[in-house]
């Protein structure tokens, strides 16, 4: 891993993540709910922020985004096509177009679903991607303004990631997902030992995130949806109309 990561705990169960490159001493930070722990990150590392990237524009994403740009004069970079309920954006893009932190390229990949104009933030080099509310540990965002179909489509590209990628996603809700997915596949030990795991590390107040998309791909229904048909009684339904379904039973859990 070039790039160094941090993982701040925001407000109640947000998480917002810094990145350092230290040949250049560039730092970004993904999402902002509260300024105030990450100035205080900032502080305690020394080091100075270059970037603000922005998933998408939920206030639990975005509140703290004006405050960190006036105490650090960050750049910010968010998705154009949603630039109208963004904070002012000094760097807009589109699906697939690059930017960089030090010497590593990121790239942004359109993931709506969650909202229609949610992005991901991928470095491949270092093996990260920041993924807010679309895949999360054990889960994925409600669907607030797209279609499950475009969720689905979303987190297939996501699930084409390298599988070495740490999924840095926006909440602490993988023990409330997990205990989900077990009344999907009661009898998987995998999914057993990540609830273990899962539960050992909150009970230290620990985060769950970042996970690796390995672990996703063996654990979380969303991204199994295609294994769990036949168990839903949905044997002849798309991988999407499956989808649909485990997310409209995760609404009601």
């Amino acid at each position: 891993m070039t790039l160094q990561l941090v993982t701040i705990p925001c407000r109640k169960d947000n998480y917002a993540f810094l990145i350092h490159d230290a040949a250049s001493g560039e730092t970004a930070v993904v999402d902002v709910p509260d300024a105030t722990p990450i100035l205080a990150e900032l502080a305690r590392r020394g080091w100075q922020l270059s970037d603000i990237l922005i998933t998408h524009h939920h206030g639990d994403h975005i509140e703290g985004v004006q405050a960190l740009r006036a105490a650090t004069g960050a750049m910010v970079i968010g998705n154009a096509a949603d630039a109208h309920r963004l904070p002012p954006l000094d760097l807009a893009l589109s699906d697939g177009l690059t930017f960089t932190i030090g010497a590593e390229v990121g790239q942004m990949i359109e993931v709506p679903g969650h909202t229609i104009g949610h992005v991901a933030y991928h470095f491949a080099a270092s093996g990260l991607a920041f993924t807010g509310d679309t895949l999360m540990a054990m889960g994925c965002g409600r669907l607030f303004e797209g279609s499950a179909q475009q969720m689905w489509q979303s987190l297939k590209r996501l699930a084409a990631l390298p599988p070495e990628t740490l999924i840095c996603s926006g909440h602490e809700y993988a023990e409330s997902n997990a205990r989900f997915a077990l009344t999907l596949e009661p009898a998987t030990p995998a999914l057993t030992l990540r609830l273990g795991q899962i539960a050992a590390a909150r009970a230290q107040n620990l985060p769950t995130v970042p996970s690796t998309l390995a672990d996703e791909l063996a654990t979380n229904p969303f991204l199994r949806a295609p294994l769990l048909g036949a168990a839903l009684g949905m044997a002849d339904a798309t991988d999407a109309e499956i989808f649909a379904a485990i997310r409209a039973r995760k609404d009601k859990f």
